[in-house]
């Protein structure tokens, strides 16, 4: 530890000097204001109401870049209120479930982990069950996303989900994002956005990058090994601007056995023009290295074998490496705005993971390597314009997006981080796989505002899959789904908007598990699962500062995705049907204070009785919460202080397909303060977990067998303890 401080000051000294070389970069002030979810949230500049990709031209920070979202029609200014700088998103927004997340509230939210910013997402809970360099859960809307299937999402123009993935379909994996570089989270929720396909039936996260930084360096200690370092800077360039970041972190948690995380994070940008004509060129690399306490045997920490902090198998852990160049591109045309993406990823994952500890190889222990090895490429383009049509105004939208994914993925057993052979291993549970996955999706959508009080949104998406299995489930399948979509939109008064919305969507399942179950004849694994959706909301403002969001919603999928303790992987299950609601109210009680409170409660069963695995039937949905919800205060510009505190919220949900054992869930208390000292110095204070709430991040209900317990193992509760109140303090200079 000691050591990497000594390096970190090093950097931090480097850091210092490498950016006063680049401090004449332009500024991307952080003056955003609040939320975009409600029809009075605050934007940085009036002209980032025009066009579908919009973006300020003075700063080249891209508003989110999902197409149709809380912007209005090519070349129409929308109304502003000056004295509160809001826009309002009644004549523009889809449904009540779509908004922009703007910098101000990235900036402010206390955030434990990287993956924590999508929490400004409203009724969206991200938490972790193993090793801080693993994926995040993610909960929302009813659905366990585990690891983000039907949550896509989306950094700088490039999609992070991952099928057919060594660990979990749709593996998103966040780690390699720079929280100082973010700007501008947009979200949907629900089947209606034809731009819109895979893993976004549930929800969809786009997330941009800064084009310009102020030059920077920050460094951060804190409790239980906490060390963190970030500097970055921008420069004019020819045209545009250059933007280098660096990322340093080591943490290793309360774990008895420590995490010993050991992480790095670059990014060089290059950016020309504005959010209408230009484009960017950004290279990413990401290399992490970790330690895992993963979920406990709740009778291993009763009978005082491990510590609630302790691990059964102290040599589960993993190692991620991602490597990512993109371009983004915009070109104003004929009136319309074109806009395209292409990208190409590497990904290298392997995670050494023990679940059930005894049950799988009594002698050897069920530690298995899960590994990959990913090449994807990738491109999007779209057009949209505005056109009047039989009299009436329009916005047209087309796209085509593609992708193709070349994975090597394996499941081999392992003991202590290192190969069983084959000779060792008499169950040979090993898999290996060589799998090409192909996507292309077409869509199209037609804005038509009928009457000044009644506009529609109709599209339609067609989304083709193929792909090819050459090993252990070898095999080849292909599917094809048509997915109409609509809303309906009544302005009822200049404060208050009715939305009713439809629609078809999708989430692909793991080849794997298809192939699998062609060659065996098992039915009900489809390559594409269709999902299907509906929704009425509500947008009310309340004077100039108080927004209002209502939605009631119901989901039914095709296959619900279920969780494989035995091979610690998502595999396809029956079907499902979720309904509930979900309000969100924003308050700007004064210039400097905001609040945000969001609530959602959701209904999830199966369609046919589930059997669990472990001796419980039911039509409960395991790990799918009941409840969600969150608050968050804001302070901005008070002085030379702000700051952020929030209350996050996961209700009960059940574990057992009977719902006879439930999870508990938590809500736990966060808070950040930062303030602005002269000369460009800064110093911030995080506190996580203010009241040190004894809870659970994560709890599951399996088969596992320890040392000595019958063959067949025991049903437990097995559990994943929330991290204990730690304190962050950040030392930071611009130049």
């Amino acid at each position: 530890m000691v050591q990497l401080m000594r390096i970190l000051l090093r950097a931090f000294l480097l850091g210092s000097v490498l950016v006063s070389a680049v401090s004449s970069a332009q500024q991307s002030p952080l003056n955003y204001a609040s939320r975009v979810d409600g029809i009075g949230s605050l934007v940085p500049d009036p002209a980032l109401a025009i066009g579908s990709n919009a973006r300020d031209s003075s700063t080249a920070n891209e508003v989110p870049s999902t197409s149709q979202v809380l912007v209005p029609t090519v070349g129409e200014l929308q109304e502003v209120t000056v004295t509160t700088s809001r826009l309002s998103l009644i004549g523009t927004a889809t449904t009540a479930s779509q908004g922009v997340v703007v910098n101000d509230e990235i900036a402010l939210t206390p955030a434990y982990r990287p993956g924590q910013l999508l929490e400004t997402v409203p009724g969206l809970e991200v938490t972790l069950h193993s090793g801080e360099g693993k994926a995040n859960q993610y909960l929302m809307r009813g659905y366990n996303l585990d690891h983000g299937t039907d949550l896509a999402t989306f950094v700088d123009g490039m999609p992070i989900n991952e099928p057919t993935h060594a660990h979990g379909q749709g593996y998103t994996d966040l780690n390699f994002m720079i929280p100082a570089l973010a700007t501008n989270i947009a979200y949907t929720k629900g089947t209606y956005y034809a731009d819109e396909g895979d893993f976004a039936s549930v929800g969809s996260v786009h997330l941009s990058y800064l084009d310009s930084i102020d030059s920077q360096a920050a460094a951060s200690s804190g409790t239980f090994g906490f060390e963190h370092f970030f500097t970055a800077g921008s420069t004019a360039a020819g045209s545009g601007h250059v933007l280098g970041a660096l990322e340093l972190q080591h943490y290793d948690g309360p774990w008895i056995n420590p995490d010993d995380q050991r992480k790095i994070n670059a990014v060089l940008r290059y950016s020309e023009g504005n959010g209408h004509d230009g484009y960017s060129v950004t290279g990413m690399f990401y290399h992490d290295l970790w330690n895992s306490s993963t979920d406990q045997p709740a009778r291993a920490i009763t009978d005082d074998l491990i510590n609630r902090f302790g691990s059964l198998d102290p040599s589960d852990g993993g190692q991620a490496q991602r490597a990512s160049l993109s371009l983004q591109y915009r070109l104003t045309i004929a009136d319309g705005q074109l806009n395209a993406s292409a990208y190409v990823i590497n990904n290298q994952l392997t995670l050494w993971n023990n679940f059930t500890h005894f049950l799988v190889d009594p002698v050897n222990g069920d530690q298995e390597a899960q590994h990959e090895a990913r090449a994807t490429v990738g491109a999007a383009i779209s057009y949209v314009r505005a056109a009047s049509l039989a009299g009436f105004e329009n916005e047209l939208l087309a796209g085509v997006i593609t992708r193709h994914d070349s994975t090597d993925v394996s499941r081999l057993p392992a003991k202590d981080r290192l190969p069983i052979p084959a000779a060792d291993d008499p169950l040979n549970f090993s898999e290996s796989d060589a799998v090409r996955l192909t996507s292309i999706a077409g869509y199209v959508q037609a804005t038509t505002r009928w009457t000044d009080w009644f506009r529609s949104v109709l599209g339609v998406r067609a989304d083709t899959m193929s792909g090819t299995d050459s090993g252990t489930n070898a095999g080849t399948a292909s599917s094809a789904l048509l997915q109409p979509k609509a809303s309906l939109i009544l302005r009822l008064a200049a404060s208050t908007e009715f939305y009713l919305s439809a629609g078809r969507g999708f989430h692909s399942n793991d080849l794997r598990g298809v192939t699998h179950a062609l060659a065996t004849g098992e039915s009900g694994v489809p390559l594409i699962a269709s999902q299907t959706g509906a929704e009425l909301g509500i947008r009310q403002q309340f004077l100039r500062t108080i927004a209002l969001t209502v939605a009631v919603y119901t989901l039914h999928a095709q296959s619900e995705t279920t969780y494989d303790p035995d091979a610690g992987i998502d595999v396809a299950g029956p079907a499902s049907r979720r309904r509930g609601f979900e309000v969100n109210l924003t308050y700007q009680a004064l210039r400097w204070l905001e609040f945000y409170g969001s609530y959602s409660a959701n209904r999830a069963r199966f369609d046919t009785s589930y059997n669990d695995g472990t001796g419980h039937v039911g039509y409960f949905l395991p790990n799918a919460p009941f409840a969600t919800g969150s608050f968050n205060a804001y302070v901005k510009n008070l002085g030379p202080w702000s700051g952020g505190l929030e209350y996050r919220y996961l209700g009960a949900f059940p574990l057992s397909a009977d719902n006879q054992v439930k999870g508990h869930g938590y809500g736990e208390w966060n808070a950040d303060a930062h303030y602005a000292f002269a000369n460009g110095w800064g110093a911030a204070l995080g506190i996580y977990n203010v009241l040190n709430l004894h809870a659970n991040a994560a709890e599951f209900w399996y088969v596992d067998r320890l040392a000595g317990e019958p063959a067949g193992g025991i049903a437990d509760l097995h559990v994943h303890p929330l991290e204990p109140r730690s304190v962050r303090v950040t030392v930071s200079k611009s130049f």
